[in-house]
């Protein structure tokens, strides 16, 4: 049986989940990656298959599906003010 390795929980469901990794001083967004996920905590496990399969993803020669805009906020600096509106979100399809 699995056990969390956060928490120790026993409680593991199989998912199909999207991750942020941060890559050669970018931010690269893989999706559908199916992982193991503890109910208890959130946090996700993936399998050596599918960890050498996005390692691949992203030091190789592919391209990605798309491409979308990323916000970045610094926790460790001072708060700014708060927006009262969202901005529109450009997803480039690559079509």
């Amino acid at each position: 049986m699995l056990n969390c390795e956060v928490c120790g929980s026993t409680a593991i469901q199989d998912e199909i989940v999207s991750e942020v990794f941060h890559v050669n001083r970018q931010y690269q967004l893989v999706e559908n990656i199916p992982a193991s996920v503890c109910t208890q905590c959130g946090e996700k496990t993936f399998s050596r298959e599918a960890a050498e399969n996005i390692r691949k993803l992203l030091n190789g020669p592919t391209y990605p599906d798309h491409a979308i805009k990323l916000d970045v906020f610094s926790y460790a600096m001072s708060p700014k003010p708060v927006r009262t509106s969202l901005p529109s979100v450009e997803i480039d399809r690559g079509v």
